[in-house]
């Protein structure tokens, strides 16, 4: 299993865009579950609706795990995926 925890950076929070493009991402892999965590609530990062329903603003920390199949490049793809669109630090 591996975790990160990063801080959200953009000024409107996980909005719908970056989230659609960090599902996107972490969908492509298969044999991993992709779990975000947000004050207490952890969702399947796969799921759209999941990861909007957790509703992080700016200047939060969330915590990404992947525990499978590929996780050192999932989590490292999903992480530079959150990077490319400036949403986590």
């Amino acid at each position: 299993m591996k975790e990160i925890n990063v801080f959200v950076i953009d000024p409107v929070g996980l909005h719908a865009r970056p989230a659609t493009v960090a599902v996107n991402a972490a969908s492509k892999f298969k044999g991993c579950n992709v779990n975000v965590a947000f004050k207490g609530r952890s969702v399947n990062m796969k799921s759209i609706m999941g990861v909007m329903s957790l509703g992080i603003p700016t200047q939060s920390e969330i915590t990404i795990t992947v525990d499978g199949e590929n996780e050192e490049e999932a989590i490292a793809t999903i992480e530079q995926v959150l990077r490319d669109q400036k949403v986590i630090k």
